[in-house]
């Protein structure tokens, strides 16, 4: 399949593809990859399915005592210690413990996830849980890089220049986040965005009690900065993969998207395995974003598993698999931050079948 982008404003087209035998040779292709990943998951146990993510996140909520008493104490190392760990704690459970539950891929219950996404999302992100399932799960993957529906175009602010986006955009993020999660409330039913008041204002008068009652800060203002020190630790890369992994790739026109193998294949990026991120945001926002948007209900440790099979079959098969670096996207962004963040991306058509 061969992208041909065309200018901003013009509509884009799925070419030779758009006829019956494009068709259904997409979806032959996807029904075959689904095959291949269906047996692979079919064989594996329930701690690779969900073990595995679900004990990241245990131990994230079990480290988190360790990292307010780390705070007492006087020892500036020990101090910044309880800063880093409390920091890793937060992120593993608003991005990868929101994601996963999102997704509900946490657990094979219905009700299960639907508890873990209130927790994850409402209590510890401070977001609205149905917001967050219909932005993400409903828009971004069901419309990946379609132009106005998932094209990540939230997370574009043209009225910033690159070095305040870049560098001290990120650190808004904790404070945005509530405001933004109040706007949306405004719309909603009175009696969810009462839970959902509730369960956020649980979830941030708890850390900031935590930081009163067990670390001992003195005054509000301390305690407070804190709260907003841990919440900006990794916003620089939660903000920097969000953009990453879809700007700059191609983008669909609304009314002429292309097939679902297509469109995952040629609008997704993989970044390299990064420790630190894997841990904290997850390998499905990482290194196996290809694998994720394919297969969204897979959990981290399961999009891992089965990303050398897709990676050999998309190279088979001559489909894109886009992979690149961390650094190399963001000096690509720096770079060409007018092109990619401020200005209307072109529409890409698909011409023909190769």
């Amino acid at each position: 399949m061969e992208p041909v982008r065309r200018a901003p404003g013009r509509d884009g087209g799925e070419g030779g593809d758009s006829g019956d035998c494009g068709d259904s040779r997409a979806e032959a292709l996807l029904g075959e990859l689904e095959g291949l990943v269906k047996d692979v998951v079919r064989a594996s146990s329930w701690w690779e399915r969900h073990g595995v993510d679900c004990a990241v996140l245990a131990l994230s909520l079990l480290s988190l005592p360790a990292g307010f008493l780390c705070l007492r104490s006087d020892n500036i190392l020990v101090f910044t210690l309880g800063i880093i760990v409390l920091g890793i704690c937060h992120y593993t459970l608003t991005v990868k413990g929101s994601h996963l539950s999102t997704h509900s891929a946490l657990t094979e219950s219905k009700y299960w996830n639907k508890i873990l996404m209130l927790f994850f999302v409402e209590v510890c992100t401070s977001f609205p849980a149905e917001y967050a399932k219909y932005g993400h799960v409903k828009l971004h993957h069901g419309y990946t890089n379609v132009v106005g529906l998932g094209d990540s175009s939230t997370w574009k602010a043209p009225f910033l220049n690159r070095y305040i986006y870049m560098f001290l955009g990120p650190l808004l993020i904790p404070v945005l986040t509530p405001l933004v999660a109040l706007e949306r409330l405004r719309t909603a039913e009175l009696r969810t965005a009462l839970q959902t008041l509730g369960l956020m204002t649980l979830g941030l008068y708890s850390h900031y009690w935590l930081l009163v009652n067990v670390s001992a800060f003195r005054s509000p203002s301390s305690a407070l900065a804190c709260m907003f020190l841990t919440r900006s630790l990794l916003a620089h890369p939660y903000l920097h993969v969000n953009i990453f992994q879809h700007i700059g790739l191609p983008m669909f026109s609304p009314d002429k998207k292309p097939r679902r193998i297509h469109m995952m294949t040629l609008g997704v990026l993989n970044l390299p395995r990064l420790p630190v991120l894997d841990w904290v945001f997850g390998h499905s926002l990482i290194s196996c974003h290809v694998e994720h948007h394919l297969f969204p209900t897979l959990s981290d440790n399961m999009c891992l598993k089965v990303k050398p099979i897709v990676s050999k079959y998309l190279h088979e098969k001559q489909l894109p698999y886009n992979e690149d670096s961390y650094l190399a996207r963001f000096w690509l962004f720096f770079d060409r931050y007018e092109e990619l963040m401020v200005q209307a991306p072109p529409i890409t058509e698909l011409v023909g079948l190769q």
